[in-house]
């Protein structure tokens, strides 16, 4: 299955044609506009395009011109939306934990996020990235996924509750107070990740749980539904790649071994897809490289080393090579065509 052709459950659209309806326009006509009948959304658990969901979302805000779109579409959700996985989270003893358990169970959300937890002294931070599609932009996507996190663990902490920081890697909206409200401070932008920064200590505060027996019996549903749906390497190498990249050069050794295998069983898996690491490898960083000249004001210094290229010049002599033109050139001409 190729990227483009990745699934997400159908909840990621929950409260959709109400938001809209809300809007004064019909949300009908953006359905049909992308190819989705309205009738798929009934069922939460049906299955739609990742390509889909995302050009839904972009179209919808820039014809509303509502760029909080997607926070309005966040504010309506509640962990119920997550299914099966609600059980299990409700059911963990800290919201570090849950948090963990989300994290297993994701990729049966959605085939396209890649979120990362990691802990940085007395901070953890949740990084949120979308595996690129060609031609689709991210940020309605990004900032959904950013905001319903931002829900589930506001649900699981207080409702009071707020991030120490809140990082998208576009730039800023034209209006920033609905993003302030939403998060209950001003997120930061052009930044080099997307996702939120917490305390350590309000993720490690111990819950009251409820109703163990319906827990186990989800975990038990989902663990059977994670067997099912097992990833390709090409999908589970481009998150692996992702993940490595920022923190400088990745290589085919890392890349076997956080998948346990070695490498001559690595290369053999991606010549089946008919790849090879280092295709692969400049496939994502193209992709990557794409996204942050058009939708963000980083640096292409800064830029160079979310790629894990050495320098600016290395990242700038790769770049030429292989689109065949020159960073400023290709961003010039993208900014030309987005305005």
């Amino acid at each position: 299955m190729q990227l483009a052709d990745k699934l997400n459950r159908s909840a990621s659209l929950d409260g959709y044609v109400e938001l809209v309806s809300s809007l004064g326009r019909d949300p009908y006509r953006y359905l049909k506009k992308v190819g989705l009948s309205a009738r798929l959304l009934d069922n939460p658990e049906t299955l739609i395009p990742s390509r889909t969901v995302r050009e839904l979302l972009e179209i919808t805000a820039q014809d509303t011109g509502v760029e909080d779109f997607a926070l309005q579409l966040a504010a309506r959700r509640a962990s119920s939306n997550l299914g099966p996985i609600s059980l299990v989270l409700n059911a963990e003893p800290t919201p570090r934990i849950a948090l963990d358990t989300l994290c297993r169970y994701l990729r049966l959300l959605s085939a396209t996020l890649v979120t990362q937890v990691e802990d940085v002294g007395s901070t953890v931070v949740i990084r949120e990235q979308l595996l690129p599609i060609p031609g689709l932009g991210t940020r309605q996507a990004i900032e959904l996924a950013v905001a319903v996190m931002f829900r589930i663990l506001r649900e699981l902490i207080g409702p009071h509750w707020r991030p120490q920081q809140v990082c998208f890697t576009h730039r800023p909206p034209g209006n920033l107070l609905p993003f302030r409200q939403f998060f209950g401070r001003l997120p930061a932008y052009n930044q080099s990740f997307n996702g939120l920064v917490c305390a350590s200590s309000d993720l490690h505060m111990q819950r009251v749980t409820d109703n163990p027996s319906a827990s186990r019996f989800a975990r038990d549903f989902l663990d059977s539904a994670l067997q099912r749906n097992g990833e390709g390497v090409r999908t589970s190498c481009r998150k692996m790649i992702m993940a490595l990249l920022p923190g400088g050069r990745c290589t085919a050794e890392q890349l076997a071994s956080l998948l346990n295998i070695n490498r001559r069983t690595l290369h053999r898996h991606l010549r089946a897809e008919g790849l090879t690491f280092s295709l692969l490898l400049d496939q994502v960083r193209l992709e990557l490289a794409s996204k942050h000249l058009k939708e963000s004001d980083l640096p292409v210094g800064e830029i160079a080393a979310l790629l894990g290229f050495s320098s600016n010049s290395s990242f700038s002599h790769w770049f030429r090579a292989t689109v065949g033109c020159s960073v400023s050139e290709w961003r010039r001409k993208a900014l030309l065509v987005s305005n």
